[in-house]
This record gives C-alpha cells, sequence and structure tokens, in this order.
C-alpha cells in the first residue's frame, strides 16, 4: 500500500516537471512563429482555431456521462464563457503582444509574477491577509524584474516597458481567472471546467481573428504550421492535462513548487534555441524573482 502510495506520488512529481517544461517552450515555438512573419493576431487565431476540436472533443466525451450534464446550468456557463475569456483569451492576447516586444526570458519571469497579484486581489476584494513576508516577497519580486528590465533595455534597445507592460496585464489577467475560478472547479471538476473554459476562450479567438486579422494578407508556411501544431499540441493541451493530473496526484503547493522551474528551462532554452543575450545581472534579476515567488509558495503552504 505504501509502495502504491509512493509511485503515485512520483508519478505526480513527474506530470509537473514534464509539464512545466513543455508548457515552458511556448514561448520558443511563438517566436519560431514571428520569425516566420506571423504576428500575434494571426498566431492567437491560429492557436485556438486549432485547439478548439481537440477541447470540443474532449468535452464530448465528459458529457456522455448524465452525471456531467447535470452540473451545468445557464448561470454556470455564462461565468465560464466570462472567465474564460479573461483567463485565456485575454491573458494570451496580451501576453503575445508583449512577446513581439520582449524577449521570452523577460517574458516569462514577467508572467511568473502572477501569484502575486492573486494575493493582492485575494486582500483587496476577499480581505485575505497580506503579511509582511509576502509584502518583503512582492518586493524582492519586482525589484528582480525591474533588474532584468533595465538589462534587456541597455541590451536591445526596444520597446521594453511596453512589452513587459502588456505581459504583466496578461498576468493580471490570468490572476483574476485563478481567484474566481477555484469554486467552479471544485464543483465541475477540472476536466470539464478546462475543456468550457478553453472553448469559450477560443470562440472569442474566433471572433477576434474574424473581426481584426485580414487573411488575404497572411502567409503560413509549412515550418509555421509546424510550430502552430507543435504549440497547441505539446504547449497547450498536453501540459494542461498533465498539470491538472498532478494537482490531482500531489496537489496545488508541490505542483506549483515544481512549476519554479518553468522560467529557468525558458531561459536555458531562449538562451541555447534563440540566442538570445544572457547577462550575470539578468541571472540576478531572475533569481530574485525565483526566490520571491518560492517564498510566497511555501508561505501558503505552512498556512
Amino acid at each position: 500500500m505504501k509502495s502504491s502510495h509512493t509511485k503515485n506520488i512520483w508519478i505526480g512529481f513527474a506530470l509537473a516537471a514534464f509539464g512545466t517544461l513543455l508548457f515552458s517552450l511556448k514561448s520558443i515555438f511563438i517566436k519560431f512563429l514571428y520569425q516566420q512573419g506571423l504576428n500575434a493576431d494571426s498566431v492567437l487565431v491560429l492557436r485556438m482555431a486549432l485547439a478548439l476540436p481537440i477541447y470540443a472533443g474532449i468535452l464530448l466525451w465528459l458529457l456522455r456521462d448524465y452525471s456531467q450534464k447535470s452540473k451545468l446550468d445557464l448561470s454556470i456557463l455564462r461565468t465560464i464563457l466570462l472567465l474564460g475569456f479573461f483567463g485565456y483569451y485575454l491573458a494570451s492576447l496580451l501576453d503575445l503582444m508583449g512577446l513581439e516586444l520582449i524577449t521570452a526570458q523577460l517574458e516569462r519571469l514577467s508572467l511568473f509574477t502572477y501569484p502575486f497579484m492573486v494575493a493582492v486581489i485575494g486582500h483587496l476584494l476577499f480581505k485575505e491577509p497580506l503579511t509582511r513576508r509576502i509584502i518583503i516577497a512582492l518586493v524582492t519580486t519586482y525589484s528582480g524584474l525591474v533588474l532584468v528590465m533595465s538589462q534587456e533595455l541597455q541590451l536591445t534597445g526596444n520597446n521594453v516597458l511596453l512589452g513587459v507592460t502588456l505581459v504583466l496585464g496578461s498576468a493580471l489577467s490570468f490572476a483574476f481567472y485563478v481567484l474566481f475560478s477555484k469554486g467552479y472547479i471544485k464543483k465541475l471538476g477540472s476536466l470539464l471546467f478546462t475543456s468550457l473554459a478553453m472553448i469559450a476562450s477560443s470562440l472569442f479567438g474566433l471572433i477576434y481573428g474574424a473581426i481584426v486579422v485580414d487573411w488575404t494578407v497572411v502567409t503560413i508556411s509549412a515550418d509555421a504550421w509546424l510550430w502552430l501544431v507543435m504549440l497547441v499540441v505539446f504547449s497547450t493541451v498536453i501540459p494542461s492535462f498533465m498539470m491538472t493530473e498532478s494537482i490531482n496526484r500531489i496537489g496545488p503547493t508541490q505542483t506549483g513548487i515544481v512549476g519554479m522551474l518553468g522560467p529557468i528551462f525558458t531561459i536555458v532554452l531562449a538562451v541555447y534555441l534563440l540566442d538570445e543575450p544572457f547577462t550575470l545581472m539578468i541571472g540576478l534579476g531572475g533569481l530574485m524573482i525565483l526566490l520571491g515567488v518560492f517564498s510566497l509558495v511555501v508561505n501558503k503552504s505552512s498556512t
């Protein structure tokens, strides 16, 4: 019995590690797509268009069970539609727009600060405690982010401030999603909720694409299709379910700690595959961000 429990834990940690690695490839795949001539708008729409039938198929499979259907009503569907808008559509759009302006390293580190936004929003809206430890961790994390930003501004000269602002907007949108989706995930189950939220966000993406994108001037090469499929399958669908199962096996706190490997994976891949610059100051800033978020996660696990 004990060996079975131990095996279950190790499988959970393995799923969290591989899921984190696959999610970390997202920024790399998107940068490759930008090199193929696509922009944030076209990547957003194509990604969601390819993901939609996958999540729709999963939803249909889940709804074969009447007990799953009975969990749904119009009020819940309206709320999930709104959460899908914030959590996946708007967050993805802002992230993709920011990634056009900054390196994959800085994008990942900026996005990684969303747990602090969850803590601050929870304090403002629900009077959740904002302890001295959380405040120190928050200051440490965002000081590290400022350090990385200043280094990138010196190295690239791009519109770094706008890029980081867009990605932080993405993190804020996702923080609202995390905060308000907890009860619905518990009620519906993670598979059903995730499928519905992703379908909702994909529909918003398709509407956005029909209004904004001029498809007559969009050229999609064979390489671009390859990177799109890789982005959807290996950095969207598969890791989303891996992380869900990891949370089921080892809990959200342990999964979150393993998830701290994400920025490290992205930095290594960005330097190796994209030839992005890496300096001692970028490393120091990244370390400050990791330490700050780690402190927050450990603080949560001990309360």
